[in-house]
């Protein structure tokens, strides 16, 4: 799968494309095919640094799509 990923804390362009492996949904937990994502401002807030979260990670809070499995 493609992710956009947070390597470092900084501007819009820390902002990397990425393959990723496809998650595996545990119990009680469903895997999305996302056609559609938002940057919201969450995402921004962590993305900058105002919100510090530990790096690397994956933006994207809001989407929308078909459960998958």
């Amino acid at each position: 799968m493609q992710a956009i990923v947070v390597e470092r804390t900084g501007g819009p362009d820390v902002l990397e494309l990425q393959e990723r492996p496809t998650p595996r949904p545990r119990p009680g937990e469903v895997l999305v095919d996302v056609s559609t994502a938002g940057v919201n401002y969450l995402d921004i807030y962590e993305r900058s640094g105002q919100n510090p979260k530990p790096t690397p990670f994956v933006v994207g809070y809001e989407g929308a799509g078909t459960v998958a499995a």
